[in-house]
């Protein structure tokens, strides 16, 4: 077995002239550093740290009682699209303390898919204000943990006061596959979108 140190470095090509933003965003616990891992061709960097007990009276661990760790800063991950294009993918602290980092974050953001927990649904309802009022695109994406109750798309809509524009996807972030179809979803509504008149 490799170690650490002997693990090569994965380099963009010399070739790539642009790149684009993607932030995932959500609230606490919601799976975002995973999902910024099951998509990155590199190792993610990740700004994890142990939850304290004093973090215990901010961070509610209500329904998940084997999370031990958040992020405090950012995760950070990266997909070359083409010779001449990469991806950066942002993972953003989902606790309100952290916002002003969100906002710092989200400048020049192409969009963002924003994960929901549909066993805690009002835990989203800022962060979903918060890229609205940035006038940021997005997707909400549900998270599908094993006790995921199912709901009709237009109930859910309604219960997170969406816009008709904004796409309702799904996902299992922890499979590799579903999560990039899951991105590939969402680049295609952004695509879409941009070709509509305004």
């Amino acid at each position: 077995m490799a170690s650490a140190s002997s693990v090569e470095p994965v380099y963009l090509p010399d070739t790539v002239q642009g790149a684009v933003k993607i932030l995932v965003t959500g609230p606490f616990g919601v799976g975002k550093t995973t999902l910024v891992g099951a998509l990155s061709e590199i190792a993610p960097l990740r700004t994890e740290e142990t939850m304290t007990e004093a973090g215990a009276e901010v961070d509610d661990l209500t329904g998940r009682p084997l999370k031990t760790t958040t992020t405090v800063a950012l995760d950070f991950g990266r997909i070359t699209l083409s010779e001449q294009l990469a991806l950066y993918l942002f993972g953003t602290p989902g606790q309100q303390r952290f916002w002003p980092l969100w906002e710092d974050l989200s400048r020049g953001a192409l969009g963002a898919i924003a994960l929901v927990d549909t066993r805690r649904i009002e835990e989203c309802f800022d962060v979903l204000g918060l890229l609205e009022e940035q006038r940021i695109p997005f997707a909400v994406a549900v998270n599908v943990f094993p006790d995921t109750p199912e709901h009709p798309e237009e109930e859910l809509r309604a219960a997170l006061d969406l816009l008709p524009g904004v796409p309702i996807l799904s996902c299992d972030v922890r499979d590799p596959d579903a999560a990039h179809q899951l991105l590939v979803d969402f680049v295609d509504h952004l695509y879409t979108g941009a070709l509509e008149p305004s």
